[in-house]
């Protein structure tokens, strides 16, 4: 197989630059009224539901500049592999603590493992996507482990 070049076993620790972004009980209130939320917590934007993180290091950018998707462009962090079909592989989350109006979460994002297996149709290519959600005092609030996998 060996699709996966050293040059491109090399990227592994690869880390893009970190992001921080300010909490605000506003921004949950909104974000829980265009989500649907039920529980008063979320609604009085006490306490922000676990997806808010979703979107919040997500940049803000023209229309003309997202892709057909809707997504903005990819940040480099994962190589230019040489199978090109990619597709989601799986989300781990683990959480340490809630997220609260006024704080300031910082998000590292690292390349931690490429591998490849051989699959049913052919060879498969994973590459496994670290992001590590801190205040900015340091405390861990939530790790997630996202797999890519291209075929």
């Amino acid at each position: 197989m060996a699709l996966l070049t050293p040059e491109l076993k090399a990227a592994i620790g690869r880390q893009l630059p970190a992001v921080r972004a300010e909490v605000t009980r506003r921004e949950i209130r909104k974000y829980s009224a265009a989500t649907g939320q039920r529980l008063q917590r979320f609604i009085d934007g006490d306490e922000a539901p676990p997806m808010f993180l979703f979107g919040l290091f997500l940049p803000i950018l023209p229309r003309e500049q997202l892709g057909h998707d809707g997504l903005p462009p990819d940040t480099g962090l994962v190589p230019e592999l040489p199978l090109k079909r990619v597709m989601a592989g799986g989300t781990q989350q683990t959480w340490f603590r809630g997220i609260y109006p006024r704080d300031v979460l910082v998000s590292r994002q690292t390349l931690v493992d490429l591998f490849e297996k051989e699959g049913a149709q052919g060879p498969l290519i994973f590459a496994v996507v670290e992001n590590r959600v801190e205040t900015e005092a340091g405390e861990a609030v939530m790790t997630e482990r996202s797999t890519r996998i291209a075929r």
